[in-house]
């Protein structure tokens, strides 16, 4: 009866570390174009991490589609441009994509945005698995595999325009499971009750320095000194108008970014 125990204790262990999948990092050729996809059962956000080069447009469509069938009208994608990534989707055939109304993906870092160094542009965002939004594809954790396509502007510049042969696919790509470790940089912050009326409490699992609250147009609104590298803070921002608002959370290691909707 022990070992029976143990050994489904062992189970049960193990299943509740492989809530993850991944792709890992993708190479798409020498176009230095690279993603990386990782899904997230427990909370139901994928993140992905896009590579390209930092002095032009580069680009990752997603979802579930065969070579050659890449610019179909609704496939959903992003792009970088000079400032962010772009949330999309394609129009067609050799035409521009067009801007969703609703910018699903949160951005959690981004290397650079001109051509000075680093060459290589690094953005890191995440989205709900489901956004809602019709526009956008719905991530399965169930699914074995994700179908990628990419493109880049064939000279510097950000101006969308026609990618000629800067472009391909990577089909069938496998989401392997990983054993998942508890993360304590600031990405696993945590922000309760969200939404709020304004006051809401930070808890992180390592040391806080700052925070930074900007409106979702980019607007600093207030920044707030934590003293002693502490791990939760009380916040208040009732004086704030009702709406989503972007935290930004630092220390002398890191950042991360959260929003809050404040009701």
């Amino acid at each position: 009866m022990k070992k029976i125990t143990l050994l489904t204790l062992l189970a049960i262990s193990l299943s509740s570390f492989a809530q993850q999948k991944s792709t890992g990092d993708v190479t798409f050729g020498t176009s230095g174009v690279t993603a990386n996809l990782t899904l997230n059962n427990t909370t139901q956000k994928a993140t992905l991490k896009l590579t390209g080069p930092s002095d032009r447009w580069f680009g990752l469509e997603f979802g579930s589609f065969a070579a050659g069938q890449g610019m179909t009208d609704g496939h959903d994608l992003v792009y970088a441009n000079n400032t962010t990534l772009i949330d999309a989707r394609q129009t067609g055939y050799g035409d521009p994509p067009s801007t969703d109304a609703s910018q699903s993906w949160t951005i959690i870092s981004d290397t650079g945005t001109s051509a000075s160094s680093p060459a290589i542009r690094t953005i890191t965002a995440e989205r709900n698995f489901s956004t809602g939004d019709a526009n956008d594809y719905t991530f399965n954790y169930a699914n074995t595999s994700i179908d990628f396509a990419w493109a880049r502007r064939s000279n510097a510049g950000y101006g969308l325009g026609n990618h000629g042969g800067n472009r391909g696919y990577g089909i069938d790509r496998p989401l392997s499971t990983t054993l998942g470790v508890d993360d304590f940089g600031l990405k696993a912050s945590s922000i309760s009750p969200n939404p709020s009326n304004g006051n809401f409490t930070i808890e992180t699992k390592t040391g806080l320095d700052q925070i930074n609250v900007y409106s979702l147009i980019g607007t600093l609104i207030q920044t707030i000194e934590v003293k002693d590298k502490s791990n939760t803070v009380e916040v208040s921002l009732k004086n704030l108008q009702s709406g989503i608002y972007l935290i930004e959370l630092q220390n002398d290691q890191e950042k991360t970014w959260k929003k809050i909707i404040i009701k």
